[in-house]
């Protein structure tokens, strides 16, 4: 005999199955079509302005190599540096590297900053330690104190509160009595290692263009090669400094400091108000303030400083997070600003609003995430919204083509970069919508890891490392989420669509699952 309750339950599971399907009906075509289409347009529109914008600086970057006319280039080095040597008139040179616990990569920082070609009376090699493991502040404090018994002028600074992080420690280390009597400072993250000649590369174009304030080095990766996740950040980052870093030197003086590898003239920090910790991206902060201000950057292209990435996804996706939050916030805060300035001409602040800020660090985000993974999976299971294959094939092809160009040893993996750069979107956009709202994360600043040489040990294979970490610590749930909406946007095309989007939609969520169950870049269990 049936039991009554069940199916009574059924019953009622039915009827609201059917209220639902009902329900969908009558609001399907008057209103989810037309948002959909809405969203379509949208993202269409986003994505020409990123393609414009990207074919604008390949016009750009080509011409300045046909013609030879890079900033950088104009500059006569070498008769000022005679000049220096022959007048011994050496201009006062501090070296900053703050650093939080960096216990595999302080000693490296450390020893190439110490062991920079300069005269050692003109100058310091500041360390401003925030440590909070007292083992790491000894190690490094020694290291410090070795180097002074060398003749080295090491000052080691240390503060008991990590007030405003980063941009706290390096305001603090310029109220030092000592450091206000230093003409420039070179600042250096604790895995930077700068070779010998670094300064005479770069002091000179500071002392000959006295409306110079910044000149910025590229970053030179020492662990491209460790796996697949750092080999796809330097494609990214290839073309950060080989287009949009040489683009914004060579035609508005203006570019984004990158935090390290740089080297400012003291008068134009001062002049800018000095660093603020009011967002997470103090570098850009003081960059933009620079620029407001009137002062000019060179990006110095053949000159390379060599750095660490981030080779753990956890590293990388705080890292990530923080590069993309602070940014949108920085915008929310000095829109107005940047507006109402006059002592910069409109066209730059065009630039600066427009390419620099909500191209670059919105538009981007928002296209590779929301039209990639969300707006065409919604197409697929909207048949009446046909999304036209220029914009979703075409032109997305050919703006990653550019991008990608820049790194010739890794185009073979053009695929892979594609696919990998449209999980961390979800990350970014999420980070960029939190710095535009200022919601909750806007301020964490985490330090991103360093794994230094322990990451090279022969005797701790990767694959030794994952096999003793448990699942739990590896799983990502928002890419898994993530992987099986997409997987079930693909089984739908494959029955139902027409347009051939499962092949993509398929890759997209393979990649979302192989993120979001921790199989990419080097595992270190907590």
């Amino acid at each position: 005999m049936r039991n009554p309750v069940l199916v009574e339950g059924a019953g009622d599971g039915a009827a609201v199955e059917e209220r639902l399907v009902v329900l969908w009906r009558r609001i399907r075509t008057p209103m989810v079509v037309p948002l959909l289409w809405a969203l379509v347009y949208a993202c269409a529109f986003m994505s020409v302005m990123l393609f414009a914008e990207r074919v604008y600086m390949a016009i750009v970057i080509v011409l300045v190599k046909l013609l030879r006319i890079k900033r950088y280039t104009k500059y006569k080095l070498d008769s000022m540096r005679q000049e220096m040597e022959a007048a011994e008139s050496h201009p006062m040179v501090l070296v900053q590297i703050p650093m939080f616990n960096e216990k595999e990569v302080y000693r490296l920082s450390i020893g190439a900053a110490c062991a920079m070609s300069w005269p050692s009376n003109k100058m310091i090699v500041q360390v401003l330690d925030d440590s909070t493991d007292p083992v790491i502040k000894e190690m490094v404090e020694y290291e410090c104190q070795s180097w002074a018994s060398k003749g080295v002028n090491v000052e080691y600074e240390f503060r008991n509160s990590r007030s405003g992080y980063k941009a706290g420690a390096l305001r603090e280390g310029l109220e030092k009595s000592y450091a206000k009597d230093c003409d420039f400072v070179a600042i250096f993250d604790a895995d930077f290692q700068p070779d010998p000649d670094y300064l005479w590369r770069t002091i000179p174009f500071l002392l000959t263009n006295p409306e110079l304030a910044l000149v910025q080095a590229r970053w030179k990766f020492v662990n491209a090669d460790e796996c697949l996740l750092t080999r796809l950040q330097e494609m990214s980052l290839d073309y950060h400094f080989s287009v949009e870093q040489e683009v914004g030197s060579s035609t508005y003086s203006f570019f984004g400091f990158n935090g390290t590898a740089g080297v400012w003239r003291m008068q134009a920090l001062v002049d800018a108000g000095g660093w603020k910790d009011r967002t997470t991206v103090e570098d850009m902060d003081l960059a933009v303030r620079a620029s407001l201000r009137g002062w000019k950057f060179v990006f110095v292209g053949d000159l390379a400083v060599k750095n660490e990435l981030p080779s753990t996804f956890k590293a990388y996706r705080f890292q990530q997070h923080r590069w993309s939050c602070g940014p949108a916030n920085l915008f929310r805060k000095m829109l107005k600003e940047i507006i109402c300035c006059k002592r910069v001409s409109a066209w730059k602040k065009f630039h600066v609003i427009y390419d620099f800020f909500f191209v670059r660090k919105i538009v981007a985000h928002f296209v590779a995430f929301f039209f990639y993974c969300v707006i065409i999976p919604a197409c697929v299971l909207l048949p009446d919204v046909h999304l036209p294959k220029f914009i979703a094939v075409y032109i997305p092809s050919a703006t990653t083509v550019l991008n990608a160009i820049c790194t010739p040893r890794s185009f073979h993996l053009i695929i892979f970069w594609i696919l990998f750069e449209n999980v961390m979107a979800m990350h970014r956009a999420k980070a960029t919508i939190i710095g535009l709202l200022e919601a909750n994360r806007v301020y964490e600043w985490i330090v991103t890891a360093k794994l230094g040489n322990a990451s090279r040990n022969k005797n701790s294979s990767r694959s030794h490392r994952r096999s003793r970490c448990r699942i739990v610590e590896r799983v990502h749930l928002m890419e898994v989420l993530m992987g099986l909406f997409l997987l079930y946007c693909t089984i739908y095309d494959i029955m139902f669509g027409r347009d051939l989007f499962y092949v993509y939609l398929f890759a997209q969520s393979m990649a979302f699952f192989v993120v979001g169950f921790g199989y990419v870049g080097v595992y270190v269990s907590n």
